[in-house]
C-alpha cells in the first residue's frame, strides 16, 4: 500500500462581496470552519488560474455584481491506499461529507515516502526503593 497527497479544487460561492480579498478570505474561513475540528489535517487555499492571453498565473476568484466564484484547493494526505484513483476516491469522500452539495474535481495525485507520524509512549519510570 501507497501514502498519496491528493489535491482536490473546489468551487466556493461568496455573497455580499465588496473585494476579490474579502471573498478569498471568505471562502477559506467558511471552509475551515466545516472543516474543522474532524478534518483539520486538510490544507487550503486558493487556487490560481492562467491567463488565456499571456499565461501569467492569478488567484482564481472571479466577482460580479456582489458575488464572487473562488476557487479553492484542498490538499490531505492519504495513507495505505491501494492506487492514485483509490487515493481520489478517499479523499473526494473525505471532505465531500463536510463540504456537501460543493463541486469537488481532482488536481493532482502525488505519492509520498513516509508513513503516519506515531508518538512514542515513554515507559513510566520505576522507583527506586
Amino acid at each position: 500500500m501507497t501514502n498519496y497527497i491528493v489535491t482536490l479544487e473546489a468551487a466556493w460561492l461568496v455573497k455580499d462581496v465588496d473585494s476579490v480579498d474579502d471573498a478569498m478570505n471568505i471562502a477559506i474561513s467558511e471552509i475551515g470552519k466545516l472543516l474543522n475540528p474532524d478534518l483539520n489535517f486538510v490544507e487550503i487555499e486558493v487556487g490560481a488560474t492562467s491567463c488565456p492571453a499571456c499565461g501569467e498565473a492569478f488567484d482564481s476568484v472571479f466577482m460580479a455584481a456582489g458575488t464572487a466564484l473562488v476557487g479553492v484547493l484542498l490538499e490531505m494526505k492519504v495513507y495505505d491506499a491501494e492506487s492514485e484513483e483509490h487515493a481520489a476516491r478517499i479523499a473526494k469522500s473525505t471532505i465531500g461529507k463536510a463540504l456537501k452539495s460543493t463541486p469537488l474535481d481532482v488536481v493532482e495525485v502525488e505519492e509520498f515516502e513516509g508513513g503516519k507520524e506515531k508518538k512514542k509512549q515513554e515507559k513510566p519510570k520505576e522507583k527506586h526503593k
